[in-house]
């Protein structure tokens, strides 16, 4: 519709989830839809400025839009995860997340370590993992499809670098992406 007045992709453990908000300046009207699919519709609207709040993806991330005026008839949409800017977020999500993209048997894979819980997720799927102490850090073992993965995890030796996290899927090593 031509009320389409932001969209923002936000890259969450369980995938990459597209955002889009429909603001009717003259109606009222509040839409928003993630990844295709509306989750909240508000109509006739009389206070023009304002927030809405509401969850993304499979991990009920908090999201929230918020709606100002700039001058006269011009509003500015900024979008919010767990209370920081998506800038924000994002920075802070690169120090919390390791993330790998590859292709397995034809299909694009997005494999995600949350350093702080350890949980490890593929294409939206939060994987059944097993970990174990080696002799020089952790391995932490999942399979996708018939392939064999683990996340190896080795002191750097430096404090400064702090650990280093590889992604060895059938025993070769997958370069990490940056998101």
């Amino acid at each position: 519709s031509g009320d389409l007045v932001a969209v923002w992709e936000v890259a969450l453990s369980d995938g990459v989830h597209r955002i889009e908000f429909e603001h009717g300046t003259t109606t009222g009207k509040r839409v928003i839809n993630i990844d295709g699919k509306e989750v909240i519709r508000r109509d006739w609207m009389f206070k023009l400025v304002g927030k809405e709040t509401f969850y993304v993806g499979g991990t009920n991330t908090k999201a929230t839009i918020n709606i100002d005026a700039v001058s006269g008839f011009a509003y500015e949409y900024t979008l919010e995860i767990n209370g920081k800017s998506l800038k924000k977020y994002m920075e802070n999500r690169s120090k919390v997340t390791n993330t790998w993209l590859l292709n397995l048997d034809g299909i694009d894979c997005r494999v995600v370590l949350e350093k702080d819980t350890m949980d490890i997720w593929c294409n939206g799927q939060k994987m059944e993992t097993a970990g174990e102490f080696v002799e020089d850090g952790t391995e932490t073992h999942f399979t996708v499809g018939d392939h064999d993965c683990c996340i190896k995890a080795v002191s750097s030796g430096k404090r400064r670098d702090g650990i280093i996290r590889t992604l060895l899927v059938d025993g070769m090593e997958v370069a990490e992406s940056a998101e």
